[in-house]
């Protein structure tokens, strides 16, 4: 049962994080105001919620060995590719969550929403917001094909 939990939990938390930072990308194109800013910050809000969950049931997922053994997954190309894919991911949101979260800050303590946001930089994080989406989904790509015996080594 618990292997189970853990493989629906590490999917919802994949569809929930992925149409986050779409959404976050998404409203990150629109003109800055309070209603935009608030969309933008609760769709970083539940990307970070599900990322954390995401991450966390694939590592009890691999060393606590509910589905293979961690020599499988560390003898598959294609999973050591996903976790190359997964740092690309967290390099890459590491200065949009700063930034975000300085926003987040600024509109805390009063500040309008037109001297918090950037344009230039939103459309940067818009970017990075779409491009983590299209690894995220070569990580699905990835996955399925490991399920289905591809990427062992021998």
């Amino acid at each position: 049962m618990l292997r189970i939990t853990l493989a629906a939990l590490h999917l919802i938390a994949l569809g929930i994080g992925l149409s986050s930072v779409l959404a976050r990308g998404t409203a990150l194109r629109e003109s800055p105001t309070r209603e935009s800013l608030r969309r933008i910050f609760r769709a970083d809000l539940l990307w970070g919620i599900a990322a954390a969950l995401w991450i966390s049931t694939g590592l009890w997922r691999v060393f606590g060995e509910t589905e293979k053994t961690v020599g499988f997954y560390f003898s598959n190309h294609l999973f050591l590719t996903k976790m190359a894919l997964l740092v690309v991911i967290l390099a890459l949101e590491l200065w949009a969550a700063i930034t975000l979260g300085r926003w987040r800050r600024e509109v805390g303590r009063g500040e309008s929403p037109e001297t918090v946001f950037s344009a230039k930089v939103a459309r940067r994080i818009a970017t990075i917001s779409h491009v983590e989406a299209t690894l995220v989904v070569l990580m699905v790509f990835l996955a399925v094909s490991m399920a289905r015996g591809f990427g062992s080594r021998g």
